[in-house]
C-alpha cells in the first residue's frame, strides 16, 4: 500500500465531505479514490466515513486519525522539499588541469548557476582527474588522451628565457620544431650547453612521454633532454631565470607575459576528452555548454580545428563551430 497516496485520498475526501469534489482536487477518477478509502479502512480496523447518509460524515475514528494523516503529509512534503533544496544546492566538482585560464573557469562556474548546476573545480593532475570520476567524488573532469582521439586538441610549446635570441621567439607566431633545439656551436667549435627543456605534471603521463622521446630522438636531441618538473610556478621560474625552457599550453604562458611558441608536431599536442561519472545506470552525458568552456580553460578547440601546421586555427568544414566558439566566450 502507499501509504501517502491513501492518507491524501482520506484527508481530501475529509475536507471536502464528497468522494467526487475529493477525486477532482487529487486529479484522480472516483473509484481509485474509494478503493483507496476502503484499504486504509481495512487497513486501521475501522470505518472513516459513515456513507449511510446523503452527504458523508467523518466518523469518530475518522475524526481521531485526521490530525495524525496531515502531520504525515506535511512532515513527507517537507521532506521532499529539503531533498529537492539539496539537489539544486549539491556541488558538482570538475576537475581540470592545473593552471587553466581563470577567466574561461568563471565563465564556466558562472554558466552552471545559470542552468542550476553549483559546479566547482577542483585542479588535479590526469591520474587523479580519471580515479575522480571512477570513485564518484568528480562529476566532471577534462581527461587527457592521445591527440588524434580526443574531441579537443589544446597545442603544446616552448617557453623560453627571454634572452634566448636563437630561438624564434618575440611575437612570431610560427610552429617550432624540435630541430631547432638542437645545441648549437659556441665559440672555437665546441657544442654549447643545451638548456634542458621541462615538463609539467600535466604531460607526464606515459603514452605523452613514449612519444616524446621517440621525436626527440627523431630530431637528434641528446637523451635526457627532456626533464620531468614539479610545480608549473617552480619550472617557470627556472625557464624566466635562464635555466631551461618548458613545455607548456599557452595560457599559462599568457598568463605569466611569456612568449611562446607551438610545436609543430600535432601528435605532441594535448589531447582532452570532457567525461562525466558514470549514474547509477552507468552512463552519464555532459551537457553541452560545459564543454567549450572547459576547452577554453585549456587553450583547447575542437580537433577538426587545431591548426594548419603553424599552431593557428584554421578555417573548413571539419572546425567543430560551436566549441570554437563557446571557447572564445
Amino acid at each position: 500500500m502507499d501509504l501517502l497516496a491513501h492518507l491524501d485520498a482520506y484527508v481530501a475526501t475529509a475536507d471536502e465531505a464528497s468522494f467526487s469534489r475529493a477525486a477532482d482536487r487529487l486529479g484522480i477518477a472516483q473509484p481509485l479514490l474509494s478503493r483507496r478509502i476502503k484499504t486504509l479502512e481495512d487497513h486501521f480496523g475501522g470505518l472513516l466515513f459513515d456513507r449511510s447518509r446523503r452527504q458523508i460524515t467523518t466518523t469518530e475514528l475518522g475524526v481521531l486519525l485526521l490530525p495524525y494523516a496531515r502531520d504525515v503529509l506535511d512532515r513527507a512534503q517537507r521532506l521532499r522539499q529539503v531533498a529537492e533544496t539539496a539537489g539544486r544546492g549539491r556541488v558538482r566538482a570538475v576537475g581540470v588541469p592545473a593552471h587553466c585560464a581563470p577567466a574561461a573557469l568563471a565563465r564556466a562556474i558562472r554558466a552552471g548557476a545559470e542552468h542550476g548546476v553549483t559546479l566547482g573545480v577542483r585542479e588535479l593532475p590526469p591520474p587523479e582527474r580519471l580515479s575522480g570520476l571512477s570513485d564518484g567524488s568528480l562529476a566532471y573532469a577534462l581527461v587527457r588522451v592521445p591527440p588524434e582521439q580526443g574531441a579537443l586538441r589544446a597545442p603544446l610549446g616552448v617557453v623560453a628565457p627571454p634572452d634566448a635570441a636563437h630561438l624564434p621567439l618575440g611575437g612570431s607566431r610560427r610552429a617550432l620544431h624540435l630541430e631547432e633545439l638542437r645545441p648549437r656551436r659556441a665559440r672555437g667549435g665546441r657544442p654549447a650547453d643545451a638548456l634542458p627543456v621541462l615538463t609539467l605534471p600535466e604531460d607526464q603521463v606515459p603514452y605523452h612521454e613514449d612519444r616524446l622521446e621517440r621525436a626527440a630522438a627523431r630530431a637528434g636531441l641528446p637523451p635526457g633532454r627532456f626533464r620531468p618538473a614539479g610545480p608549473a610556478a617552480a619550472a617557470l621560474a627556472e625557464t624566466l631565470a635562464g635555466r631551461a625552457l618548458l613545455l607548456c599550453a599557452e595560457p599559462l604562458a599568457r598568463q605569466n607575459g611569456a612568449d611562446w611558441l607551438p610545436l609543430a608536431d600535432r601528435s605532441l599536442h594535448r589531447g582532452y576528452e570532457v567525461r562525466a561519472a558514470a549514474d547509477r545506470c552507468g552512463t552519464a552525458a555532459v551537457p553541452g555548454w560545459l564543454t567549450g568552456l572547459l576547452a577554453s580553460a585549456v587553450g583547447a578547440t575542437g580537433a577538426g580545428a587545431a591548426g594548419d601546421g603553424a599552431g593557428g586555427p584554421r578555417s573548413g568544414a571539419a572546425d567543430d563551430v560551436p566549441v570554437r566558439l563557446a571557447a572564445r566566450g
